[in-house]
This record gives C-alpha cells, sequence and structure tokens, in this order.
C-alpha cells in the first residue's frame, strides 16, 4: 500500500511539472482577458478526456507503427528533456500554435493536454500501473480545475518571481525524470557510489 501511495505521488509531480499548470497562469489571465469568461469545468474535463483517450489508445496507435512503448517512452524521454531545458534556461523550443479563442482551444488543449503530457503519460504507463497513473491524472486535473478558477488569487499570491522560481524548481526535476526514463528504457544502470 504504502508503495502505490509512493507511486501515484510519483507519477503526481511528473504530470504537475509537465502539465505546469501553474506556469501557465500568466497565459491563462492573458487569454481570459482577451476572450473573456473561461468555462473551466469544460476545459478541465476535455483535457482530462483527451489524455485518457490517450492513455488508453496510445499503444495500440503505436503498433500500427510498428512502434513499441519502450522506444516510446526514450522518445517521449527526449522531449521532457527539452521541455525542461525550456523550463530553466528561459527559451523557447516548442512553437506555440496560434488558435482561436475558447475553453477547449486553448487551454484544454495544447495548454493542458498538450504533446508533453500526452507523451509523459505514455512514458509513465511503461513504468507505472495504469491505475496509478489514472489516479494520479485525476488528481492533477482536480488541481488544474482550482488553478484556472483561481487565476487572478495565484498571480497576487506568487507574483511574476514566485511563477518564475516554480518553473525553474520543476524544470530540475524534469530533467531528472526525463534522464531516469531514458535509462530505465534502455537498460542503462548506474552504479551507486554507497
Amino acid at each position: 500500500m504504502k508503495t502505490i501511495i509512493i507511486d501515484i505521488l510519483s507519477v503526481f509531480m511528473v504530470l504537475f511539472a509537465v502539465i505546469d499548470i501553474i506556469g501557465s497562469v500568466p497565459i491563462i489571465i492573458e487569454i481570459k482577458s482577451k476572450h473573456g469568461k473561461i468555462k473551466t469545468l469544460q476545459a478541465t474535463l476535455v483535457a482530462f478526456g483527451i489524455m485518457l483517450l490517450f492513455l488508453f489508445t496510445g499503444e495500440q496507435l503505436l503498433a500500427l507503427f510498428g512502434v513499441d512503448l519502450p522506444s516510446f517512452a526514450i522518445a517521449g524521454s527526449f522531449v521532457i528533456f527539452f521541455l525542461a531545458l525550456e523550463m530553466v534556461l528561459g527559451i523557447e523550443l516548442f512553437k506555440p500554435d496560434t488558435v482561436g479563442g475558447s475553453s477547449i482551444v486553448p487551454i484544454a488543449f495544447p495548454l493542458i493536454a498538450g504533446a508533453g503530457s500526452i507523451t509523459t503519460l505514455l512514458s509513465l504507463r511503461s513504468e507505472y500501473t495504469i491505475w496509478v497513473v489514472i489516479i494520479a491524472l485525476a488528481m492533477n486535473m482536480i488541481v488544474v480545475y482550482f488553478v484556472i478558477r483561481s487565476t487572478a488569487l495565484f498571480e497576487k499570491i506568487l507574483g511574476k518571481g514566485g511563477i518564475h522560481i516554480l518553473r525553474k524548481v520543476f524544470g530540475i526535476i524534469l530533467l531528472a525524470i526525463a534522464i531516469k526514463l531514458f535509462l530505465s528504457n534502455t537498460g542503462i544502470q548506474i552504479i551507486n557510489g554507497n
């Protein structure tokens, strides 16, 4: 039981870092100011649905292209690595899509359920049981819902400096996760010096 809880928390933290809803607060505030009210529940449920759909059908989709899950997990580790570099170095490697304003696009997709989070879900599925990933994803969607509802409050509490620091911290965590995913799916083992 203790191991399952630790696994859920680990997956939760990975997804929390990749979804980066706190770091997306300024973007959400900007979209809100340009397009008016955001339907928080709708955006959250659609993002959750997209990620669940890909979690369950992603493996079959990969099979159509002759790609196995460990290979996809390694590719995913590179995506996570580059996302982490963006967060740590403050550079832009992934160009955002220019889309119309609504709760579904761009909030649900690609801001929440983007390429990074979908890739991470499939990578995590190779490491953890499906139920651990689903529970951790559901927990993240609850956080996403409350963060979107409270964007103005978060901006006041954290300030631009606080959001900037959080992005850097989660970027470093993501770097470590990317390396772990790469090593565990290639079979490379690092000998512990202890």
